[in-house]
């Protein structure tokens, strides 16, 4: 019924003139390859996406937008996490268990973002679907709790969130946002306060939130059980120049009620070289993660891979090194350190513009590491061909 419904809404919009709504039609379609090598195999998974961006100024002080996505997969659909978990944890557990933690790449269709903007004399109303982000990190966001970036890719669009947002303009240089996320009840609905403002070269907020999280225990006999807790998140980020580098950092401990309180702490710079040589660094702490991957078991790997945690390990470093080589071809990779199990992922990376709207992306993921590490070889390697076609 969503597709069906999503389908004749775009129907309907595209039906109307456009010198009727004024109404701005852009996009972009995405096919992908994935070649996957694990346990001495290899896999093929491709996807095709198309994306309609809608956007219309309905008035002097109202703004439209809405984003429709449809994507197809094939090649090899069907995983199961349990084969991404080291023999020394699954081993504990029998061999029925596994068939919980199967996932499919269904084919999608849905509608990612659809808001109203509202322009106020003294604020800015938002309500609807949006894109929310928060945090000055690049790989990381302590304070963002809405998404959980792709370490391989953290650039990638993250997906539209329902939300009643405000934007209060204050003086000074500071403003306001308030947010408020419904669920079925005030309690469970997610709150957020940000304060922003700058001083000298630096802009920073301090952010307050209020919202459920949800936590399962994979462990637990006959089911995963899941439980919901109260998590209250205060923290705060700053981005700014220094000595000519470009600095940035961002911080949040959450207060969990019945569970463990933990925190998290970035710190990232970057210096872009007269050669045109880019260089970015981060490093990552959470608390609530493993510092011996020997104690890492199968709440760990579970929580982290199906988000409910950021992080598998405690320390971790990331590392981004881009060099254009021409106007149109970009060369580089990143790196991902765990300080706390010495295990490396490398993600060399290509980007060539070969026209105005026609982008190609060449993503390799190669895991350096004994088993049972954060980044361990046994975690398999990837390679990722994309391509971007905008109209």
């Amino acid at each position: 019924m969503r597709k069906f419904l999503c389908t004749c809404l775009l129907f309907l919009l595209l039906s109307v003139p456009l010198d009727a709504q004024e109404l701005d039609i852009f996009g972009y379609f995405e096919p992908q390859f994935n070649l996957i090598y694990l346990d001495d195999n290899y896999y093929q998974l491709q996807s095709n996406k198309l994306r309609v961006d809608l956007k219309s100024n309905l008035g002097e002080n109202l703004e439209f937008g809405a984003n429709f996505d449809w994507i197809v997969y094939h090649g090899k659909r069907e995983w199961n996490y349990w084969n991404f978990i080291p023999e020394r944890v699954t081993s504990r557990y029998s061999s029925a268990r596994m068939w919980r933690y199967r996932f499919t790449f269904d084919d999608r269709s849905f509608l990612d973002n659809a808001y109203l903007r509202f322009s106020f004399p003294s604020f800015d109303l938002m309500v609807g679907k949006q894109q929310i982000s928060l945090g000055t990190g690049y790989a990381w966001n302590p304070t963002d709790i809405f998404n959980v970036k792709d370490l391989s890719d953290p650039t990638y669009e993250q997906p539209g969130h329902n939300a009643i947002r405000v934007d209060w303009p204050l003086r000074a240089g500071f403003s306001l946002l308030a947010l408020y996320s419904p669920e079925s009840d005030w309690e469970s609905s997610g709150k957020l306060l940000r304060l922003k403002g700058r001083w000298q070269h630096f802009d920073f907020s301090i952010t307050g939130t209020e919202t459920e999280w949800g936590v399962t225990d994979y462990e637990y006999p006959f089911v995963n059980l899941f439980t919901s807790h109260k998590r209250r998140l205060l923290g705060g980020d700053f981005a700014g120049e220094l000595l000519g580098l470009g600095v940035w950092g961002e911080t949040a401990y959450n207060f969990v009620g019945d569970f463990e309180d933990f925190w998290e702490l970035l710190i990232g710079g970057d210096y872009t070289f007269d050669s045109e040589l880019y260089l970015m660094l981060e490093f990552y702490h959470h608390s609530l993660a493993k510092s011996d991957y020997r104690d890492y078991g199968l709440n760990d790997w579970l929580r982290f891979f199906y988000q409910e945690q950021k992080s598998l390990t405690r320390d971790q470093v990331y590392c981004l090194i881009q060099y254009p080589l021409t106007d149109l071809l970009k060369i580089g990779g990143s790196t991902l350190l765990s300080l706390s199990d010495g295990s490396i992922a490398l993600v060399p990376t290509v980007l060539y513009s070969f026209h105005e709207n026609i982008e190609f992306t060449l993503i390799g993921n190669i895991n350096i590491g004994k088993e049972g590490k954060a980044y361990g070889s046994s975690q398999g390697h990837s390679l990722l061909l994309r391509s971007l076609v905008y109209f």
